[in-house]
């Protein structure tokens, strides 16, 4: 693997399945909920650490927010330009941050920590450059979910999700739809001792659930899929 964690070879593969308008979790789990913690906090301007194709950026951005974004893949960045002439995209690591101290009213890390090996040095980062009185809005996988595999049958019917080894951090190969990277599972204990140890104090915290209903949705409301939550720099 790459030091972007496969990313920068799986890019391609991940523009073409997500588009322009993102995959169905971020859609039907995950932007409303986003969104409504945003519009509580009506921040002048905000930055999207781990941005991809600039998707959430873009949302903000209609939203009268100034968005910035930062990702460590150039093919990510240079689409997120494409979609979105008038944005600021930017190749950057979350663990060195390419900003000063107090630059922004909110930060956002949405699905991203996960793709972070040294997601303590990320969040420090994001503590740095956040204003005082700022806001940390975060979406992660949840490590419920990413501590686990589905169980299936003979036929690949799914029978049920098989949680082990949860104490323990580790990164493991995922492959999917021409993709191939690595994501981190650690215990939400390690997260959480994270952002407390940088300085931030917890103002909500959710497991979202999905808006639609059917048999897609019924996988995500089995165990928790996401963790939000938003932190306060004091």
């Amino acid at each position: 693997m790459d030091e972007t964690g496969g990313w920068t070879d799986s890019a391609d593969a991940w523009l073409r399945l997500v588009g322009e308008e993102g995959d169905w979790a971020r859609t039907a789990v995950l932007d409303a909920p986003m969104l409504e913690r945003v519009r509580r906090r009506a921040p002048v301007d905000a930055l999207d650490v781990g941005c991809g194709e600039g998707r959430f950026c873009r949302l903000l951005r209609r939203e009268g927010i100034a968005a910035t974004g930062v990702d460590p893949v150039s093919a990510f960045i240079e689409a997120a330009r494409m979609r979105d002439p008038a944005g600021d995209y930017r190749l950057g690591r979350a663990e060195r941050l390419p900003f000063p101290v107090d630059s922004f009213d909110l930060v956002v890390s949405y699905v991203a920590l996960v793709d972070i090996p040294d997601f303590a040095a990320a969040i420090a980062e994001m503590a740095r450059v956040l204003r005082p009185g700022g806001a940390l809005l975060v979406a992660n996988i949840a490590s419920l979910h990413s501590a686990g595999s589905w169980l299936h049958d003979d036929s690949g019917k799914r029978l049920g999700y098989l949680v082990d080894d949860y104490l323990d951090r580790r990164a493991a190969v995922e492959e999917w739809k021409g993709m191939k990277v690595f994501n981190w599972h650690r215990p939400l204990s390690a997260y959480m001792q994270a952002f407390l140890v940088a300085g931030l104090q917890l103002a909500w915290f959710d497991e979202p659930a999905p808006e639609p209903t059917g048999e897609k949705a019924r996988n995500y409301r089995r165990l928790p899929w996401f963790v939000m939550m938003e932190w306060r720099k004091l």
